[in-house]
């Protein structure tokens, strides 16, 4: 499923790309990436081919470092928040967030908590390029490619981006939640 998602990515020059349960995978540490493997495989009971999926992730992120490419993505801050792994694997994947504010081909959104929203938030998606939309859910991932919910998708996406904050204020949303982690 990762390589399927390696070729997607590599096709597009910009992503739009909303989460709000889990730390997006185009910003990942690896140890974040297995805890969220492992989890998901404990669940769905399928097979435990972790490492494999988690360098087929890091190895995605690669598209991050192409002159041309833009990564538009906004997380919530519950998302930063959750402790779907051990804590000194949260400090450090907010330490990479941290690292990740400020790279040309990353812009990055927090939706804090106390945000004001226009929508209610629902399942994390992806727009890739404005030509296709990936929806996750737990049974399973939708790909839509019919202009009018492309359209609406990236409607949904501009709404939220008005609820987060970047930059400097991103940083202090992470570097808030990075200093409530006890390690």
């Amino acid at each position: 499923m990762q390589e399927t998602w390696n070729a997607l990515v590599s096709e597009s020059r910009t992503l739009h790309v909303s989460d709000d349960h889990v730390v997006n995978g185009m910003l990942q540490t690896p140890d974040y990436g297995r805890s969220v493997f492992k989890r998901h495989a404990e669940f769905r009971r399928s097979p435990q081919d972790m490492e494999d999926a988690v360098r087929a992730r890091m190895k995605r992120q690669e598209w991050l470092y192409r002159p041309g490419r833009q990564l538009n993505v906004l997380m919530w801050e519950p998302a930063l928040r959750a402790q779907i792994c051990p804590p000194e694997v949260l400090a450090a994947q907010m330490d990479r967030l941290l690292g990740v504010v400020g790279m040309d081909t990353v812009h990055l959104g927090i939706v804090p908590l106390d945000a004001a929203l226009r929508l209610p938030p629902g399942n994390s998606f992806w727009v890739l390029d404005g030509r296709l939309v990936t929806v996750e859910d737990w049974h399973a991932e939708l790909w839509l490619d019919d202009a009018e919910t492309i359209a609406l998708y990236r409607r949904v996406w501009d709404s939220f981006a008005e609820s987060a904050v970047y930059g400097a204020e991103a940083q202090q949303v992470i570097a808030r939640v990075r200093r409530s982690i006890k390690v």
